[in-house]
């Protein structure tokens, strides 16, 4: 806590040394000596003589790495790739994580979130009495090479999990690493219900589903029943606003506890350190060296990359991240809004490729989740899963966003539902707003209701149900909404 408690005044000395470490690191690998490590001394050398990345520019060096070759991206042999959602051209993305990723931002990372839950939300915490319920998804072998696995990341992190964390968590690592997340939910409750389990760490969507399930087992109303001494979820992968009312009902103990952290399959990158807020502590001291880019630039040819310690407030940057895995200057594709600098505070405001701006309207994600909250809040309702793309002309040429909205319980009146999420978005959006203006541009959103399961099946059919799997909430195009609405008739 004293090393977090620097970042506040010593932001810009912390990651410049942070950069300077991982350039070190990697003088002597085929990406270190093509761009001339050796004589980088400083961030300025780095920015000029190093690209901007993303996958498809590293893809090559991934895959001679998944097969064996060493000293590539990072030094040594990467024995682990966490696999996630594809890119134009493949299925699926490979992200490397060496030995000094586990250790240095994975691990770190659910180091520091347990001593921030324990200093700055409950210091009277028993925590530590019980077990933690720990989701994962499942891994397989890389390239059929030995020791080296494929997978979600989660599956990864619990492969490697030292022993004496595991003597703290449930369920077995056999239950934990199974494919078949139908199976898998059965499983835990089996071997779980017994358990005083005091803490629970996932994904709030795929948790809920493993929650009512041993609900419906044990028959009890609330989750307090099963495990009295529930305190704590530490939740990250997708944002928690549909799911926090949905929690705070079947979760009804005044001593509970939610902590939101930001960890990807990239990295681990920010922890909820203010119980009162929802912003995040940017974690400045893994091996993690961040650059930013205004949203507005996004895709330009040669845009205007700033580090940590130029970034302004209430301005949505695309995060771009160096890590001690190989990525160098690699833009995760995630979009974040600071609220703070001292220390560095931020939101999570969306997707490079995950928002609607079809007419000049900006829909970014934060917008969409605090828009379902307001509408859930004053119409009673509770929201599963939903996700958004535009309808660029119907048949009356009229052009509006279509929500395909999955209710854990519905509202009276779906219409008088899209009536206030349309006002609320516009109180958040003034680009939306503008373009709402009189219906001279945009029309009212629509809502088409989903039929109970359906992003599951979705997810099903695509073979991604469970683990670090997410339905992509806002699309730019119909792509992804007309295989639902397909889905869903």
């Amino acid at each position: 806590m004293r090393n977090i408690e620097r970042y506040a005044d010593h932001a810009e000395e912390i990651q410049r040394g942070v950069l300077r470490r991982l350039v070190h690191a990697a003088e002597n690998t085929e990406y270190g000596k093509k761009y001339h490590f050796d004589k980088i001394r400083l961030y300025e050398n780095f920015a000029q003589r190093v690209p901007l990345n993303d996958y498809e520019s590293l893809k090559d060096y991934i895959d001679r790495m998944r097969h064996g070759e060493e000293n590539v991206l990072w030094k040594g042999r990467v024995q682990w790739y966490a696999k996630s959602s594809g890119t134009t051209n493949d299925k699926s993305k490979f992200i490397p994580v060496s030995k000094c990723g586990l250790k240095h931002i994975h691990y770190a990372g659910g180091t520091d979130s347990v001593a921030i839950y324990l200093y700055r939300h409950n210091p009277d915490s028993e925590m530590f009495s019980g077990k933690a319920l720990i989701l994962g998804g499942s891994h397989q072998p890389n390239c059929n090479l030995p020791q080296s696995l494929v997978g979600d990341l989660s599956a990864i992190l619990i492969e490697n999990v030292s022993k004496f964390v595991g003597h703290f968590r449930v369920p077995s690592k056999a239950t934990a690493l199974l494919p078949d997340f139908e199976e898998k939910r059965l499983r835990i409750a089996d071997e779980t219900i017994g358990q005083n389990v005091t803490n629970l760490s996932g994904v709030p969507s795929w948790m809920m589903s493993v929650i009512h399930s041993i609900l419906d087992k044990t028959g009890a109303t609330t989750l307090d029943e099963v495990w009295p001494n529930l305190e704590v979820f530490f939740h990250g992968g997708v944002a928690f606003t549909p799911y926090r009312e949905q929690y705070r009902r079947i979760i009804t103990s005044p001593r509970m506890h939610y902590v939101e952290t930001y960890n990807a399959s990239e990295g681990f990158f920010g922890i909820q350190d203010d119980p009162s807020s929802p912003s995040l502590l940017l974690m400045i001291d893994y091996d993690v060296f961040y650059e930013f880019i205004p949203l507005e630039e996004v895709g330009q040819p040669d845009p205007h990359i700033i580090p940590l310690w130029e970034v302004e407030p209430d301005r949505n940057y695309a995060m771009v991240i160096t890590t001690s895995c190989g990525l160098w200057r690699y833009q995760i594709g995630d979009t974040v809004r600071f609220d703070s600098v001292r220390p560095y505070r931020f939101r999570i405001s969306g997707r490079t490729k995950c928002f609607i701006n079809a007419f000049g309207e900006e829909l970014m994600v934060d917008n969409a989740e605090q828009g379902l909250e307001e509408a859930c809040r004053l119409m009673g309702a509770e929201v599963e899963e939903y996700t958004a793309a535009p309808v660029f002309m119907d048949n009356d040429g009229h052009c509006r966003h279509q929500w395909v909205v999955e209710f854990r319980k519905e509202p009276e009146s779906v219409e008088a539902f899209a009536d206030v999420l349309d006002k609320t978005l516009q109180s958040l959006n003034s680009d939306y707003e503008a373009k709402r203006y009189k219906d001279l541009t945009l029309q009212r959103l629509e809502i088409v209701v989903a039929r109970k399961g359906l992003f599951n099946a979705w997810l099903k059919s695509r073979g991604k149900l469970g683990g670090q799997h997410k339905v992509p909430r806002l699309a730019n195009n119909r792509d992804i909404i007309e295989q639902i609405l397909e889905l869903n008739s």
